[in-house]
């Protein structure tokens, strides 16, 4: 089994509802979130609980034994590649039905947990999404068995009765707990107005974070902050693998087939990464996008967990990545344009009303302030615009 987590702060709430849980028979538990959100991290707590290992010590006075399992699914990218890992991690031979192998074997055994970590591989490939699906219901009907998964995206697998109430996809840690992981990481010797700028640079994401505090725990936040103002995300991307690289993980996210089946996404992705303040279904409706399914971008958006809706019901991405889109797939002409032109309409709409209807325009303006300053720095980097209205409409 993999180790309990040394570093684990702002998830007592989410530990606390999956430990609830598990007071109901057998739960079937989906941990889903933005990649890099601590999913993994979530499931070892679980694994390790004091709780669940008493339950598992009961089964083993009542039954005589019990079985705890992780499997670490993100080497699987198919099927059969998975039921061939999870035979792996049984200690079977693998057979002509690996399926029916896995139900035989865990049906005939004791009370078991199981947790498959990060299925998203294999789950988002469009061959093997309907067959990884009814495995899960396969395993689900054996009563004796408690399920985890961990997932990126804020999508459940479909044909499994998941436990309810369902867990919330994971988000970004409060401040407080984001400080705590820092600290234990990087240590205390750093000024406090240093480590906020990085804290807000990770947007307390937990892979961020953990990544920013190593290196500041070697080069020094004032190092580190400027390091970051030319190296980006990439600063913390030498890893070989989606724990230690955070490019490699955002880059997982965004190439998934999820993403790719909606034509359209990258793109509105793309724009969203120029958008600190995010962007209103108002302004999505409004700015005439040439994505006819632009909604329907939105919403893969939100099941990927690349973006996520603000308590200000805006459209958002955090800050990591952001910088990572625009570094690695930068916004077209085409796609920014049209919320250009949206936001030019409605400051001229601000200078002709002289006072009527201002409260109406007034909060659109002030919402999208910061948005409006990206837009036009990014115009006037583009050599083929005129400039002349960017300049007006800075004016």
């Amino acid at each position: 089994l993999p180790s309990m987590p040394q570093i684990f702060h702002g998830r007592e709430s989410e530990l606390s509802d999956i430990l609830q849980l598990f007071t109901q028979t057998a739960p079937r538990i989906a941990i889903l979130g933005a990649g890099g959100m601590g999913k993994t991290s979530l499931a070892r707590a679980v694994l390790h609980h004091p709780d669940i290992i008493h339950i598992w010590r009961v089964f083993i006075h009542i039954y005589g034994e019990c079985c705890r399992i992780f499997v670490a699914c993100d080497v699987a990218s198919t099927m059969p590649e998975l039921v061939a890992l999870i035979v792996n991690y049984l200690g079977l031979k693998l057979g002509k039905n690996p399926t029916q192998q896995i139900i035989h074997h865990i049906e005939s055994g004791p009370p078991t947990l199981l947790i498959l970590d990060n299925l998203e591989t294999a789950w988002e490939s469009p061959g093997s999404r309907k067959a990884i699906e009814e495995f899960l219901s396969l395993l689900t009907d054996i009563q004796h068995l408690a399920l985890i998964i961990t997932m990126r995206g804020a999508e459940r697998p479909a044909q499994t009765r998941w436990t309810r109430p369902f867990l919330e996809p994971l988000s970004p840690l409060a401040y407080d707990a984001a400080q705590k992981t820092f600290i234990d990481i990087a240590g205390k010797n750093h000024d406090t107005n240093h480590m906020d700028k990085i804290l807000h640079l990770t947007d307390n994401m937990p892979l961020a974070i953990d990544l920013m505090a190593h290196l500041v725990d070697s080069e020094g936040c004032e190092t580190v902050l400027s390091r970051w103002d030319t190296e980006k995300t990439s600063l913390v991307s030498d890893g070989y693998d989606r724990r230690s690289n955070l490019d490699m993980s955002i880059a997982l996210s965004f190439s998934s087939p999820r993403v790719a089946s909606v034509s359209g996404t990258n793109y509105l992705l793309s724009l969203l990464s120029m958008l600190p303040d995010g962007i209103s279904d108002l302004e999505l409706r409004k700015s005439n996008f040439p994505i006819p399914n632009i909604l329907e971008c939105k919403a893969t958006l939100l099941r990927t967990s690349l973006a996520y809706i603000s308590s200000q019901k805006r459209l958002k991405v955090l800050v990591p990545i952001q910088e990572h889109i625009q570094r690695h797939h930068p916004a077209q002409i085409f796609i920014v344009e049209p919320l250009f032109q949206h936001y030019w309409e409605l400051l001229e709409l601000y200078e002709k009303r002289n006072g009527t209807m201002l409260a109406e325009i007034i909060p659109q303006i002030r919402m999208s302030f910061v948005n409006i300053q990206s837009l036009l720095s990014f115009r006037m980097q583009q050599e083929q615009l005129d400039n002349s209205q960017t300049i007006y409409c800075a004016i």
